[in-house]
This record gives C-alpha cells, structure tokens and sequence, in this order.
C-alpha cells in the first residue's frame, strides 16, 4: 500500500485536521520519552509497537486512526508514534525511508518491522505478535 517517501513541494501543511494520537498511542516528541516508554514497556512485560510518521503524509492520516483503533483494542501493547519530522535524527538513526514505518519491539529489540499504511498487514503482524509471546503473569 502507499507509503511517503520525501515531503513534496506542493504539500499543504495546513491541513492538519486529522488526529494521529489518541487511544492509547503516546506521542513520543523526545530521546528521553522514548527511552522512557520503552523501560516501561520492559517492566510491564509489553510488546511497543512504534509508528514513525509524518503529518503531511497521506498514507499515515490515513491509517492513523486505525493505529488509535488497534491501540484500544490492544491495552497490553505500548503504542507509540514518533513524528519523522519532530525528530529527525532519531528517525535517521532508525533508517526510516518511508513513511509510515512501524516497528515491533520486545525488550527494546526489533521482532518486527513493517512499512507502508497497509491497514490488513499490521493487523495481522500485531495478531501473530501477541499469538507468539506468552501472556505475562499479571501483577497485583
């Protein structure tokens, strides 16, 4: 499915009226959040799934409310999402060449990887996800 490469000349960036955090996705607009959430994550046994994104892409205002959706459906897993732009070397240190890229993450290690918004695929990767890690004991 579609996937942004670079930003184009004839972009309008005013047109921001579609939301790409809510639910349960934190938006993560610093090294230190993301190292944060994925300590987090860590502690709570959780896999992180990781929405690199950019506001002028038209595949991720397309599939960013599925991502808020599947973030509500999924409390177990950390939903992030990192705009490319916002932090772009981080980005950069992630080799992101398109937009929307998602990572599937376990302790902080890739298990997983997929790019472009195409909504039945990363249901699927985040289906086979929880079907292969073993439920965490839950905490009292």
């Amino acid at each position: 499915m579609g996937s942004c490469v670079s930003k184009g000349k004839g972009d309008d960036d005013s047109i921001h009226n579609v939301e790409f955090s809510g639910g349960n996705v934190h938006l993560v607009t610093t090294k230190e959040i993301w190292d944060d959430k994925l300590a987090e994550a860590g502690r709570d046994g959780k896999i992180v799934v990781a929405n690199f994104s950019a506001t002028w892409c038209g595949p991720c205002k397309i599939v960013a409310p599925f991502y808020i959706e599947l973030s509500e459906k999924h409390p177990n897993i950390m939903f992030l999402l990192v705009d490319v732009d916002e932090l772009s070397d981080f980005s950069s240190s992630w080799d992101i060449k398109a937009t929307p890229t998602f990572f599937f993450l376990k302790n902080g290690q890739q298990i997983g990887k997929l790019v472009g918004a195409n909504k039945p695929e990363l249901q699927k990767k985040i289906t086979s996800i929880i079907d292969s890690v073993p439920a965490s004991p839950q905490r009292s």
